[in-house]
């Protein structure tokens, strides 16, 4: 007979209580950019520029987990000035673009910060981002990701990129760390 694995309450869902247990570990929240902080779509204008839209509740999710002290950092294949002022703005310390091999370029993060797979957590949206797995004990694919995706992740979340999957996954790996998500500031 299989046994249903035992479950913990979040504000969005219920969790698998050992992947529950896997994010009060978390020191290092990893995410790709288009997909996971943007909805993946990419908007050009008539003279070349380039428009993302973000998520102000996914901005105020990451303020607060910089404010605990849970390192953030963005992996994206793309180079975008956008990204790079948002990311600043947000204190993300960790800002990595234009990499192809998102396997590597996480490893070398987690070597410079002294980190093993079980303080890391990995989001993303597409292929490209399992590489990323690899190294971490915490595999989320936001509830829009490629199929593929989805069947490598340990968590789904129950928003899309774009639409504050980022923010449901501060929030729960505060929840986990038993930290009270209080009011970090404006959102941004």
């Amino acid at each position: 007979m299989n046994k249903k694995p035992d479950m913990t309450t979040t504000l969005y869902t219920e969790l698998n209580t050992d992947l529950f247990d896997a994010l009060a570990n978390i020191k290092l929240l990893v995410c790709d950019v288009d997909g996971v902080f943007s909805d993946g779509r990419i908007y050009l204008g008539n003279n070349g520029e380039e428009l993302k839209a973000f998520h102000t509740r996914d901005g105020y999710g990451v303020k607060a987990l910089v404010s605990h002290n849970i390192d953030v950092a963005v992996i994206t294949g793309r180079r975008s000035a956008i990204v790079e002022n948002r990311m600043k703005a947000l204190h993300v310390a960790h800002i990595i673009q234009g990499e192809e091999n998102k396997f590597d370029a996480l490893k070398q993060l987690m070597d410079r910060l002294e980190l093993s797979p079980e303080h890391v957590a990995v989001v993303g949206d597409d292929m490209p981002d399992t590489g990323m797995f690899k190294h971490a004990s915490v595999k989320i694919a936001v509830a829009d990701a490629h199929p593929f995706v989805v069947k490598q992740a340990n968590w789904i979340t129950t928003l899309p990129g774009g639409f504050g999957a980022v923010r449901e996954i501060s929030d729960t790996i505060l929840q986990a760390q038993g930290v009270s998500n209080g009011i970090f500031g404006a959102s941004v």
